[in-house]
């Protein structure tokens, strides 16, 4: 019988391959307002955001940043600890105001601009917000809400703000964007813009590492959403481990700029905004609205960038457009992805286009968010890397078993990085940290290598026949097809086999058939993998990050019934 191996010892071994500690790194501050004073001290001249054309660099973030601080103090009366939800797009407004949230001790709660009357009468009154920032298109829906929450002040924003006026001839280009813009109320609302006027004294907030910086909520796929508590301690402690991947054998990303798609309130692109951006003292190019791929590449086809991050649905899109794939992407040195699988089809494609290998990650709200990596330079595609430094991994089976290397069950974590706990639900929390492990209800494969495959969600798991089916796999065999654009995979009930599985396919060409489908199938999965049902569509239900949405498609057949 031959020596078997911990997983544990397999990621650790992948560190120090490649020249990683095994151990938390440093961290670079107390507190993300102390790193980010750190950037302004040095490098207030240089560019931190650019938006819509227009750039601000550090100084000039801090600058507006102080204003709010002292106007949030002065005239709302918004003290520490108080939350105040960011309902916004990516427009430069949004890391100020979060700049400013971190002078006064504020806890930010990321709000998805698309949210419903129900959401969001959910998340405000769960959260227990004091004052909510709003852009003025998606004032309507917060009125409406308004009266059913404890929310006591709202600040409106418009996208063209903090544009100089020459270029406030952008307004019908961001409608086109982002929606016809309403009218608003003459009373009972703050303008954006009027908090900019005069400055006012407030007091400094020095943080603790243990104070909540951010209730960034989950996204409700399996019952209400909750509130996910990230400490100063578990958002620095993940700043540092990720700055010691990125920078891994020796590779300095100083002052790289960013193309920055994904929305800055999911906690992946908060993060790498308002985390690493300041600790590498980086420029960060925000996008309002990454579906609208014309306006995108307009905004970045002159710009020189060294990275850019992005997940599958995002990559397939960009890589059906030409003027995209016209592109200089001469500097791109780092291609990073998360928030969903990436199909290795994909990833092939990207690498042709761009020359830049994928570097896919993994995270989730809990763990602040990354957990693994791929390192550059030993990347291995179709996996998420190995742990990051100062991160502990564990696989269990579904009777809490730990398996050895190469064996099947739920990922287990444990670092600084993990969440304080779920918002005022103390037994939730109990359920998913048990014994300092948290559970993440991924299921996965650890290598001999060190690297993390993940197999699927626990919960999309299909059972056929009693044999486990993982749709993440059937879907990235699926998409080897040439003429299969993107396809999901969902398990529906069955009187012989308890569950068959049903595959929603977007094809690239009108004469790809079911019976192709599924012949493609059989020659690349075993019989009880294979598709009984086909489903052509012209798009997938996806989140506004761009995730498919198997759950729309599993409520969808359940209604058929």
């Amino acid at each position: 019988m031959g020596d078997v191996m911990k997983v544990q010892e397999a990621a650790e071994k992948a560190q120090l391959a490649i020249g990683l500690s095994c151990q938390q790194p440093a961290l670079a501050a107390d507190s993300l307002l102390g790193l980010w004073q750190q950037a302004v001290a040095d490098s207030a001249e240089r560019p931190a955001f650019t938006c819509l054309g227009q750039t601000l660099s550090y100084g000039e973030v801090d600058a507006m940043a102080e204003r709010i601080a002292g106007y949030f103090h002065t005239e709302l009366k918004l003290e520490a600890g108080d939350r105040i939800a960011v309902q916004l797009p990516n427009l430069l407004q949004y890391p100020i105001v979060v700049v400013a949230a971190w002078k006064l001790g504020l806890v930010i709660v990321n709000t998805n601009p698309m949210y419903t009357h129900r959401e969001l009468v959910h998340q405000f009154n769960d959260s227990g917000a004091k004052a909510v920032v709003v852009l003025d298109q998606f004032y309507n829906t917060l009125q409406a809400a308004l009266p059913e929450t404890g929310v006591e002040h709202v600040v409106v924003t418009r996208a063209i703000d903090l544009l100089p006026q020459p270029k406030r001839s952008l307004l019908t280009a961001v409608t086109k964007v982002l929606g016809k813009r309403p009218r608003l109320p003459s009373t009972g609302i703050v303008r954006f813009n009027d908090m900019l006027v005069g400055k006012s004294a407030y007091p400094y907030h020095t943080p603790a590492y243990d104070d909540i910086s951010a209730l960034q909520y989950t996204g409700g796929t399996t019952g209400v959403s909750k509130g996910v508590m990230l400490t100063q301690g578990s958002l620095m402690s993940n700043v540092a481990q990720t700055m010691a991947m990125v920078s891994a054998g020796g590779r300095s990303v100083k002052y790289f700029t960013t193309v920055s798609p994904l929305p800055l309130y999911h906690i992946y692109a908060w993060m790498l905004n308002m985390g690493l951006m300041p600790a590498t003292r980086g420029h960060s190019v925000l996008i309002p609205d990454p579906r609208n791929i014309s306006m995108f590449v307009g905004a970045i086809k002159s710009l020189k960038f060294e990275i850019f991050c992005g997940l599958n649905s995002l990559f397939v899109a960009l890589l059906q457009d030409r003027k995209f794939q016209k592109l200089d992407f001469s500097t791109l040195q780092i291609t990073l992805s998360g928030g969903m699988a990436l199909m290795d089809a994909v990833a092939e494609e990207w690498q042709q286009a761009t020359g830049c290998v994928v570097s896919e990650g993994y995270g989730m709200t809990e763990s602040s968010p990354v957990i693994s990596m791929n390192p550059s330079g030993t990347e291995k595609i179709g996996t998420a890397g190995i742990p990051i430094p100062g991160t502990e991994i564990k696989v269990v089976d579904e009777n809490g078993i730990e398996q050895e290397v190469g064996g099947v069950g739920e990922l287990c974590v444990r670092g600084a990085q993990v969440m304080k706990g779920y918002w005022q639900r103390e037994a939730q929390t109990a359920e998913v940290i048990v014994d300092d492990w948290l559970h993440t209800g991924d299921i996965v494969i650890v290598d001999e290598q060190g690297y993390i495959k993940i197999v699927d969600r626990l919960k999309d798991m299909i059972i056929v026949s009693g044999f486990n089916v993982y749709p993440n796999e059937l879907e990235q065999a699926l998409t080897q097809h040439p003429d299969v654009l993107e396809c999901a995979a969902i398990g529906i009930a069955d009187p012989k086999a308890g569950e068959v599985v049903k595959m929603f396919v977007v094809a690239n060409n009108d004469s790809l058939t079911t019976e192709q489908v599924v012949e493609f199938c059989k020659a690349n999965m075993a019989a009880y993998k294979v598709p009984k049902y086909v489903e052509f569509r012209a798009d997938l239900p996806k989140s506004n990050v761009g995730k498919v949405l198997r759950k729309e498609l599993k409520a969808e057949e359940k209604a058929k019934l």
